[in-house]
């Protein structure tokens, strides 16, 4: 069992934003950019293009009203999605406000935020998600 179907199953704590029965997406706990948020099937795929079809197209679907709410709530150009995929084998996205081409770098300096910090952002993101 990875990391990320220990989240979604509860037994480790993250600061969710939304759930579905196929995803579930959370705040990236070592965020390169303020609202960096992951977004993760349900179903335990090592890669990205390996997850079922239908998973595939409802990613984007679901994907979407997450990413316009942290535009709206974070300045930046754009949501950027990227796949990665290394540093856990349970295929994922990131969803990061970007104003640079270098903002969404993985191996940029991680971002250090307290609790509250996280709170607020996963507050404002649902509050933008329910608004809209």
């Amino acid at each position: 069992m990875t990391i990320f179907s220990k989240i979604i199953a509860g037994e480790i704590p993250s600061y969710k934003i939304a759930e579905n029965d196929r995803f579930f997406a959370f705040l990236d706990i070592f965020p390169v950019q303020k609202a960096h948020t992951l977004v993760v099937p349900k179903v335990e795929v090592d890669k990205i293009f390996d997850v079922p079809d239908e998973y595939l197209a409802e990613l984007l679907v679901f994907a979407k009203p997450i990413a316009k709410a942290i535009e709206a709530c974070f300045p930046c150009n754009r949501v950027n999605m990227i796949t990665v995929g290394l540093e856990v084998p349970h295929a994922h996205v990131h969803l990061i406000p970007t104003i640079h081409p270098s903002d969404v770098h993985l191996n940029n300096p991680k971002i250090k935020l307290s609790k509250d910090d996280f709170i607020e952002i996963q507050q404002k993101i649902i509050a933008q998600m329910q608004r809209s």
